[in-house]
This record gives structure tokens, C-alpha cells and sequence, in this order.
């Protein structure tokens, strides 16, 4: 596990909120970092039990190293029904790692895995990485692109502070026919374009906090078809829980607060985000 994505310091778990009335997805979380377990340990099956208490009862858990990407494949196995997996580098890990081409051919491999069901997270980072190691980055996003294209399997894009260089990236290779924005964090007019080409917007706990205007003023533009709820687990609990250990459970406040926003029911909500779900990643069974 690299200490680039652990957290800092223990903290509280988010409560677990109301149950939904009808069944949600979690599209994005890293479930190892809330439970520093094995993949198949007690405490996944206690996590996935308090998620399902909630009403969410899947998981979509995402890659972002080759040896965590191995562990979330691994987690699907044990999971069936439950957890499906996506594998890739993280765009802070690619430029970083001993030998990326190794690393990469890790991810080549488990992409035919028959629990993966998504590339990602992968994208560009421009936040924590230093200019001289971008091309780095670049390169290994576009062998990411070109890798879910070849498996025919979505996209799930980490983007922060590169929203230009990312879309650019992504017109200059041609993307694949399913992407998706995880944890998007542009603003309307950036939304306006997403929607336009056809991708997937997905919102996490940032939209629930004061901060975040421009987020909430692009949830309200996405089309149904395209828009996603995930938790990105254990990162952004969402309001009023900012700053606790955030779990799968917690989609269920974030897709009540998105429920809010656009002024729709949320069993309408959870019904076309479990549809649009399906169709990007497949049956969990």
C-alpha cells in the first residue's frame, strides 16, 4: 500500500445513514484503505453489511497501484454478487513507480479478468505532480485509454487541477466509448462539454460541502443517463459528516442531497443511477 493514498490519521467512521428505499451502487471506493484488511477478511464482509444496511448493496472497488489493483480483483472473487473491480495506475503513482512498464503490464493483464469491469483510476494529476514528471503521467494515461479500448470496458478518470489537459488528452486519442469523470470537479461550462461528448459525470461527497457551488450548479445540467453517485471511500464524507472515515454506506446522503438539488425523487434517482450502473459495468453476479 503506498502512503500516498493512506490516510494521515485514524478517524471516526461516518455514521451509517437511513436505508434507501430502493438499492444503490457505490461506483468508486477504495474499501482496503477503510479497512487495512485482506481482500477477503471479516471486515470487508462488515463493511459491505453496513453498506447494504444503507441500502447500497455494490461496490465498484478501484485500482490505483498494480499490487492494490491485484487486492481489488482479488476482493471481487471473494465477493460475488457484491464487488466488482477496476485496475490501473493512479496518474500520482505512474510517474513515480520503479518500473512503470512492469506496472503497467500488471494492469494489462488483470484488465481480461472477468471481475474487472473498468480501467481507473487513472487521468492526470496535476495537483501533486511536478511538471518535469507529467509527460510520465500523460504517457501512462494515454496506455490506460488505449487499454480500455482494447478491452472494451469504461474509463474511470481521476482529474484535479488537469480538466483541460484531460479533455484535450482524451479528443487527441479518441475515448472510449464508456467515460467516466470520477469525483468530477469541474464547473458548469466543463460539464457543458462532458455532456456533449457523451460522458459520464460522477458526483461524490464534495457536492454536499459549502465550498462547492460550481459543482452543484453541473449536477443540476447532467442528463440522468449520464450522472453517477460514488463515495471514493475512505476520502470526502459527505456533509454533515466532513472530516469522518467516509464508507460506501454514506451514498445514500449524497444521492438524497443530489435527489434535492434537482428536484426529483430519490427512488427516482436511485433506480436510473442503479440502471446507468448496470449498463457501464455489468451484472455483480
Amino acid at each position: 500500500m503506498s502512503d500516498r493514498h493512506s490516510l494521515k490519521e485514524p478517524r471516526p467512521d461516518a455514521p451509517v445513514p437511513e436505508p434507501l428505499n430502493r438499492p444503490c451502487i457505490d461506483v468508486h471506493a477504495h474499501m482496503e484503505l477503510v479497512t487495512e484488511s485482506e481482500p477477503d477478511a471479516p471486515e470487508i464482509r462488515e463493511l459491505l453489511a453496513a453498506a447494504a444496511q444503507a441500502g447500497i448493496d455494490r461496490v465498484v472497488q478501484v485500482g490505483y497501484s498494480a499490487e492494490q489493483s491485484r487486492w481489488g480483483v482479488k476482493c471481487a472473487e471473494s465477493f460475488p454478487g457484491q464487488v466488482v473491480a477496476a485496475v490501473a495506475l493512479h496518474p500520482n503513482e505512474a510517474p513515480v513507480v520503479e518500473d512503470l512498464e512492469g506496472d503497467l503490464a500488471v494492469i494489462e493483464e488483470l484488465a481480461t479478468h472477468p471481475r474487472v469491469r473498468a480501467i481507473g483510476e487513472t487521468g492526470l494529476d496535476f495537483f501533486r505532480t511536478e511538471p518535469e514528471l507529467r509527460d510520465r503521467q500523460i504517457y501512462s494515461f494515454k496506455r490506460h485509454i488505449a487499454l480500455a479500448k482494447k478491452v472494451n470496458k469504461a474509463l474511470v478518470i481521476h482529474d484535479r487541477n488537469a480538466h483541460r489537459a484531460v479533455l484535450d488528452t482524451l479528443f487527441e486519442v479518441g475515448a472510449p466509448a464508456s467515460t467516466i469523470f470520477h469525483c468530477y470537479s469541474g464547473d458548469a461550462e466543463m460539464a457543458r462539454e462532458c455532456i456533449e461528448a457523451g460522458y459520464i459525470l460522477s458526483f461524490a461527497g464534495t457536492i454536499t460541502f459549502k465550498n462547492a457551488p460550481e459543482l452543484r450548479e453541473a449536477a443540476k445540467l447532467v442528463p440522468v443517463e449520464q450522472l453517477l453517485i460514488e463515495t471514493d471511500s475512505p476520502f470526502l464524507a459527505p456533509a454533515p459528516h466532513r472530516g469522518t472515515l467516509n464508507t460506501p454506506a454514506q451514498v445514500a446522503n449524497i444521492i438524497r442531497f443530489v435527489a434535492d438539488l434537482r428536484d426529483v425523487s430519490v427512488d427516482y434517482l436511485c433506480d436510473q443511477v442503479t440502471e446507468n450502473a448496470l449498463r457501464l459495468f455489468g451484472s455483480f453476479e
